[in-house]
């Protein structure tokens, strides 16, 4: 175990370990101020701010030498005995003078800018830069280049660090971006016939220390700090991905990565980023109502609950869908539920959309082909229940034998999820409850429609297709007359007080072995809930137990 000093703090290093005086400092609660640098891309050492002074400690005699010339903390390896001042009158002026050059040639345009707020050169000016300007104000331009479909580039903007053109050639692989011209001419740019349109594009605006390439779908939209952000997880695939949704006065403005070294390290696809235009569409639907012959009778939902479990304990035998696409809590719950109504009641796991093949980027970034985020917990949920999963054209079959006489079917999916022909077989069944988000073929069918909740409006826990529980805060409440899955189930099983997702998740890890690890509290990266070589067991054989 080796010994680093960080302005006089002791921080251990592991002997397998490759860290920088950057990773190094953050160790010992510093922070060193970076442009170019970027922990999940090569290193360049290009901007400079990270200038330090540093040293050697002689393991025997405990003495101190120091070289005479600052180094870039991002180039330079934290070894045993290296020593770091990251603090000196030498290192302030340095920085000092780095921000001042930057400046000459940036344009002041902070209150157009949609970077104001977030943006490193803004708030490394404030910090480390110098107190006066000594550089007349001269007026610039503001010259504008689109890059490709999400992103454009305000020239003037850019301090170079080269982190977009990295990204395309390092972890997406496409290399759409490079460096033009030489000297103070140099600027970003596309190469000619390649726009920068790679399904991970999104990435460079949040790689972005400053505010030159800018999300066209954010664009002058809203200031950063009038938003919230809230930690979710992303419902697009069944990668997972660790995200934040942003959000004010309930309404969501941008989704962006949030770290997650065992899931999408620092990145999302453009389809979760861009994906969640449909928590506001005019199409969602909203308020409960019973179907009785040609007629609909709109249901307050302290009127729609009873309503439901009289028709459902009157059925017959009963049988629910649960959906890929709701939480663990809500398939838990909802599950419980039928089973109380009727133990024998068929569970099943349903239709797991899936979309050409899974596409997997230079760094090993992978966008699943399976577009469902839960499959995994809901599938565990059912054998805890069953003994089994029961796919759900097994249930369309045991509906065409006769063999159901009530029906819940939950949905959730932004896209439609069911055709004609099916949604008549299943409405063959005397009470039919369908909940969903937007109007279907089963949603006309149905005896009771309950209007279900996106990803942004419900809390609850995803296990992803590598057996990792995540958990999401809900970020925004949703429409009126719309009611979130799992406080509809809460009430149902006579739960008191406000829906806790979490009190259920803990009966969860204590009745199912498979989460037991959700026993204590989740941590924002997610608990492994299997081994990686029974992981591995369970997906070669196709995801039987």
């Amino acid at each position: 175990m080796g010994v680093v000093i960080v302005d006089g703090i002791e921080v251990e290093v592991g002997p397998q370990e490759r860290l920088n005086g950057i990773q190094a400092a953050e160790r010992a609660g510093i922070d060193i101020p970076r442009y170019c640098w970027h922990p999940g891309l090569s290193v360049v050492a290009s901007c400079r701010m990270c200038l330090v002074e540093t040293g050697n400690r002689n393991p025997e005699s405990g003495a101190v030498t120091m070289f005479p010339k600052l180094v870039p903390a991002c180039q330079t390896p934290a070894k045993d005995g290296t020593v770091f001042i990251t603090t000196s009158d030498k290192v302030k002026q340095s920085r000092a003078f780095v921000e001042e050059a930057l400046l000459i040639d940036h344009p002041i345009d902070c209150p157009i800018c949609d970077k104001a707020g977030e943006c490193y050169l803004q708030d490394y000016h404030f910090e480390h830069g110098q107190k006066e300007r000594r550089a007349d104000i001269a007026p610039f331009t503001s010259r504008r280049r689109d890059m490709g479909d999400t992103v454009t580039l305000f020239v003037d903007r850019c301090v170079m660090c080269t982190r977009c053109v990295r990204f395309t050639r390092e972890i997406a692989g496409t290399s759409e971006l490079l460096v033009i011209n030489r000297g103070a001419h140099e600027e970003i740019d596309v190469i000619d016939g390649f726009p920068l349109e790679n399904k991970l594009a999104g990435n460079v605006v949040d790689l972005c220390p400053v505010g030159a390439l800018g999300d066209k779908d954010f664009l002058y939209s809203q200031r950063v700090w009038f938003m919230q952000r809230h930690p979710q997880v992303c419902t697009g695939c069944s990668t997972g991905c660790s995200i934040y949704t942003e959000e004010n006065q309930d309404r969501v403005y941008r989704v962006k990565p949030r770290e997650n070294p065992h899931v999408n390290q620092w990145w999302i696809c453009d389809d979760g980023r861009y994906g969640y235009h449909h928590v506001h569409s005019e199409e969602r639907l909203i308020g409960a109502v019973r179907q009785a012959g040609d007629a609909t009778e709109a249901l307050e939902w302290s009127a729609a609950l009873p309503a439901v479990t009289a028709a459902l304990e009157a059925a017959g035998r009963l049988a629910a869908v649960l959906s890929p696409h709701l939480t663990v809590e809500e398939a838990y719950a909802l599950a419980k539920w039928i089973r109380q109504l009727d133990p024998e009641a068929v569970l099943a796991l349903g239709p797991v959309t899936t979309v050409g093949a899974d596409e997997t980027f230079k760094n090993g970034f992978t966008i699943r082909a399976e577009k469902c985020p839960n499959r995994r917990g809901v599938e565990e949920v059912l054998r805890h229940f069953t003994g089994g999963v029961t796919p759900f054209e097994a249930l369309v079959a045991e509906v065409d034998a006769g063999k159901i006489g009530g029906l819940w079917v939950t949905a959730g999916s932004p896209t439609c999820w069911i055709d004609d022909s099916t949604a008549e077989r299943l409405a063959q069944v005397s009470q039919l409850v369908v909940q969903d988000l937007f109007a279907s073929p089963l949603w006309e069918r149905a005896t009771f429609r309950l209007p279900g909740v996106s990803f942004a409006e419900r809390a609850g826990s995803y296990v992803n297709v590598a057996d990792r529980l995540q958990t999401a805060a809900w970020a925004v409440r949703p429409p009126a007359g719309a009611r979130v899955e799992g406080s509809v189930y809460w009430e149902l099983l006579g739960y008191r007080g406000l829906y806790a997702p979490r009190r259920i998740l803990d009966e969860v890890a204590q009745t199912i072995p498979y989460f037991a690890a959700a026993a204590e509290p989740v941590p924002p990266t997610g608990v492994a809930l299997k081994a990686p070589e029974l992981a591995a067991a369970h997906a070669a054989a196709g995801g039987q137990p």
